[in-house]
This record gives structure tokens, C-alpha cells and sequence, in this order.
């Protein structure tokens, strides 16, 4: 799919991989974005800077209702929406099953796998109609390996990932589009605190450190190629390969991985 005279909507935009992507859309020639986020003077700055083409709306990714709410206001002011990035997330708790609260499980639950799922409901009925339309997750490449540091980002970006797969399956022979965003290790404050823990920095350095802008690269790339899995990193592939030839040598590799780094780190 080409961007060019698309109705985009980005949530999660006011910084980071959102930011990013809203500013290459309106490069590519979007004919309207939706910045969105929880942030309102943040998202009312990016949308400032891009000009009359973006709006700026309030948007909290934990609410069914704010995600219903987005897409009535996108579409009153722009139009059908051609492509929707459900793209805000949040780290959840680190740790394991002790460490990790029942509230923070379900933030990240809500926020990570939800939004997908209530941003497809309200979106699908109208897509099929047409017989076009994009949906793309940011999931991360804790979805498809595995977040060491922390049990609940992992779980629920699987989950992510699974979705847009099923999706993908159901419904693009119908028309709609369904692609994932997988990047690993991306120059983002959530990454800053997701690297205090040596493991987790150990994990998300193997395959380097990019910036959002590389990110938005390659997703402009994998849109216009309508990929399903959009991974920024390429070497995630040759991770994902690996894990799935020989799962038990990837497992003792990775446990190598972490008692290495937290032992440096003592």
C-alpha cells in the first residue's frame, strides 16, 4: 500500500517510534495523520509542527471507550481511516511471577494486547465493507524471543504478535491488511529504563541500538510492501530462525546470556 493521500492514525505519537512514524507519513505524502496520546500537549506539538494536515487528540490505550472515541473523531474530521498503527505500549513491571503485580498485569494487558483488539472491533466492520484497509501493531522482538527482564512485557507482546497473526490469516484475503512491528532494542526513554537491569541491557543491545527514525524506515518500507512482520533489526530474523531450530539450545544460550551480565554487574 502506498501512503501517499492516506488517512493515518498513530497512537502512542507524541514521542519516540510515534513521533517518528507521523513525521515520514506526512513525508510520504499522507493527506491527513492523527497524532495520538496520552500526552495532550505533547501530541498537540508534534501535530503543530507537521501542520494543518494533523490532529491532535487525547487518547488513552487502556480504555475501550477512548480507543471508540479516537477513531469517531479521526474519521469525522478526515474521513475513512486508511491505516490505523496501534502503537502505544507500556514496559509493565520487571521481574517474574513474585515480583509482578496483578495491577501492573493488568495495565500492560490492557494496554498492550487490548487496544489492538478494541481498535479491530471498531475498525473491521467498516473495512470489510470497503474491501480495504490496514491494521499494524507494534508489538517488539520480546514477541517473538522473549523480554528476560521482565515477564509481563514479554507475555503480552507474544499475545500482540499472535493477534496480528490471526488477523492477518482471517482477513486479508478480504482486503484488510494486518502487519506487526517486531524491533528490538530502539533509542527510546522506555528503553532507558528497560536498561537499568543487566540483563535487560544485555538482551537489548545484542542486536544494536537504533533510533525511532530507523524504525519509521523501515515501517514506511514494510507498509508499502505489506509485510506481516516488520522487523527493523534484521538479525531478529536469524534470532527468531535459531529459537525455532534448536528451542533448547536457544533456552541455554540465553540463561548464559543472563547469569552473565548479572554477574558482571555484582
Amino acid at each position: 500500500m502506498e501512503l501517499t493521500d492516506r488517512h493515518i492514525v498513530v497512537t502512542g505519537a507524541a514521542g519516540g517510534i510515534g513521533s517518528a512514524l507521523v513525521r515520514s507519513f506526512v513525508e510520504e505524502g499522507a493527506r491527513a495523520v492523527v497524532v495520538a496520546d496520552r500526552d495532550p500537549q505533547g501530541a498537540q506539538a508534534v501535530a503543530g509542527e507537521l501542520g494543518a494536515g494533523a490532529l491532535a487528540v487525547e487518547f488513552d490505550a487502556g480504555s475501550e471507550s477512548s480507543v471508540r472515541e479516537l477513531i469517531a473523531t479521526a474519521t469525522d474530521a478526515n474521513g475513512p481511516i486508511d491505516i490505523f498503527i496501534s502503537n502505544a505500549g507500556v514496559g509493565g513491571m520487571g521481574g517474574g511471577p513474585v515480583e509482578a503485580t496483578d495491577e501492573a498485569w493488568d495495565e500492560a494487558w490492557r494496554v498492550n494486547v487490548m487496544a489492538h483488539v478494541w481498535a479491530s472491533r471498531a475498525l473491521l466492520p467498516e473495512m470489510l465493507a470497503r474491501g480495504e484497509g490496514y491494521l499494524i501493531n507494534t508489538a517488539s522482538a520480546a514477541g517473538l524471543l522473549t523480554q528476560v527482564s521482565s515477564l509481563i512485557y514479554s507475555v503480552t507482546k507474544h499475545a500482540a504478535v499472535s493477534l496480528a497473526e490471526w488477523m492477518s490469516i482471517e482477513y486479508l484475503d478480504q482486503g484488510v491488511r494486518v502487519s506487526c512491528i517486531c524491533p528490538q532494542g530502539v533509542r527510546t526513554p522506555m528503553l532507558e529504563r528497560g536498561m537499568e537491569e543487566a540483563a535487560a541491557a544485555a538482551a537489548l543491545s545484542a542486536g544494536g541500538l537504533i533510533e525511532p527514525e530507523q524504525v519509521a524506515d523501515a515501517v514506511v518500507a514494510g507498509v508499502r510492501e505489506e509485510r506481516f512482520l516488520i522487523l527493523p533489526h534484521e538479525n531478529v530474523a536469524e534470532f527468531m530462525a535459531r529459537k525455532g531450530t534448536d528451542p533448547e539450545r536457544w533456552m541455554r544460550g540465553m540463561r548464559r546470556l543472563v547469569a552473565g551480565a548479572r554477574s558482571a554487574a555484582d
